[in-house]
């Protein structure tokens, strides 16, 4: 069995030097495991022992190498909301209603999109967002701190975005 214990790099940064690679095919919540025992597409099994933090695997990563073989996360495709803000406004209002139900959001390019939920999805229909359904590799999550609020105050952190993307 392989151990990997750290990501190596990235097939768009790093040279494979005529490498083969050997797909680990993942789901996009398995991406931030720290341990996870999987077979890669070529049949060789791995294990992800990453102890000292979470990662947060992208498409291309790699998790093992030698001489020959080169092991690289590929992100399978799965059912997601996808959302094309029409404003910087609209992008900070749906960011902010995703982000308070503690969703994960992903980024493509000027897109937002999120694993699909019905009630999410219609949601969005209502206010106007037009949320597409489709099939989508989601890369990219977006990591935040979350600081301690106050839902009672009279000025929500929503409200001041909403003053800063009004200017």
């Amino acid at each position: 069995m392989i151990v990997a214990e750290a990501i190596l790099g990235n097939v768009n940064t790093v040279s494979l030097n005529d490498r083969n690679t050997d797909a680990l095919h993942l789901e996009w919540f398995e991406t931030g495991k720290r341990v996870l025992r999987r077979s890669t597409a070529g049949g060789r099994e791995i294990a992800l022992r990453f102890l000292q933090e979470s990662p947060l695997l992208q498409e291309g990563d790699i998790l093992w190498m030698d001489e020959h073989i080169a092991i690289t996360v590929t992100i399978l495709p799965s059912l997601a909301i996808v959302i094309t803000p029409a404003t910087m406004a609209d992008m900070a209002a749906i960011c902010y209603e995703i982000g308070n139900k503690h969703l994960p959001l992903f980024l493509s390019g000027n897109q937002v999109l999120i694993p699909f939920e019905e009630p999410l999805f219609r949601w969005l229909e209502a206010r106007g967002y037009a949320p597409v359904q489709e099939q989508r590799v989601l890369s990219n999550m977006l990591r935040s701190n979350v600081l301690p609020h106050n839902h009672n105050s009279g000025s929500s952190l929503f409200s001041k975005i909403m003053q800063l993307t009004s200017k």
